[in-house]
């Protein structure tokens, strides 16, 4: 057998050794979970992704908390990626739609007063929260560890609204499956209601005692703890519950790359 032949055999055992576990994990999942299995991402190495969906629903549950840390566990926390949407193309900050831009600066410049949240899409009762009711809602501080796809961590202290507290208050239909975030950096990325409902998914209003800071996502960012860092959408411009699958498309993580779920 040639070198090209092995590397083609490898590949091809590889590749079947992933989609079996891949099948493993979803049958696990459906048994306990049938209505959230997300659909495949299309190819052999995403049906990995599958297999930890699969694995961390069926292992863990819905209600296992990730670690929490005391005040003096805090780290330095860089901020990577966007720095201000606001900026346009630029050192600081990824390309954003003009748009989009010109919308962030208007409500940066007016510290965030005119800042709305809209939650649309399967509930009852459509409406968009300002940055002043938000913070009307039962806050939740947690100081949780934030686990970077490219090697690095770091542990801050995050207080806002639970994300179910605002679901709701919008009253989520029985059929809806999974929860939209759009961003004025122009990232479009979707979690389960699993993930949704949990009670360390938050609203981050706040930072380390203080209002959140632009460069991290000001006026609030999405947290959810119980997946890698790139997860916790930042600048958050609006939310749709649905009761479909939607990748963002090329705004989105799988058509970039990226896996859809990152569970840790």
């Amino acid at each position: 057998m040639s070198e090209k032949d092995e590397a083609s055999g490898f590949i091809t055992r590889r590749g079947a050794l992933i989609a079996g576990a891949a099948a493993v994990g979803g049958v696990l999942l459906a048994r306990r979970f049938p209505r959230i299995l997300p659909p495949t991402c299309g190819n052999v190495l995403r049906a990995g992704d599958s297999f930890t969906y699969g694995m961390q629903r069926a292992i863990l549950g819905e209600h296992s908390l990730a670690k929490e840390y005391r005040l003096e566990d805090l780290t330095s926390f860089p901020a990577t990626g966007t720095r201000d949407p606001g900026i346009g193309k630029g050192e600081l900050a990824q390309p954003s739609e003009p748009a989009l831009a010109e919308s962030y600066r208007r409500i940066r410049d007016g510290a965030f007063a005119d800042w709305r949240l809209p939650i649309e899409g399967r509930v009852a009762k459509p409406q968009a929260f300002t940055l002043a009711e938000l913070k009307q809602f039962p806050p939740r501080t947690q100081i949780t560890r934030h686990t970077c796809e490219e090697g690095w961590s770091a542990i801050g202290q995050w207080t806002g609204v639970p994300l179910s507290a605002v679901l709701a208050a919008a009253g989520v239909l029985p059929s809806a499956r999974f929860v939209l975030f759009r961003a004025y950096d122009g990232w479009v990325d979707s979690i389960d209601m699993v993930d949704a409902l949990h009670p360390q998914t938050i609203l981050a209003y706040g930072m380390n005692g203080r209002d959140l800071p632009i460069p991290h996502g000001a006026p609030v960012r999405l947290r959810v703890e119980r997946q890698m860092g790139y997860k916790s959408m930042k600048f958050l411009r609006s939310i749709t519950v649905t009761d479909q699958f939607e990748d963002g498309g090329k705004d989105g993580n799988i058509q970039t790359g990226w896996a859809w779920y990152t569970g840790i």
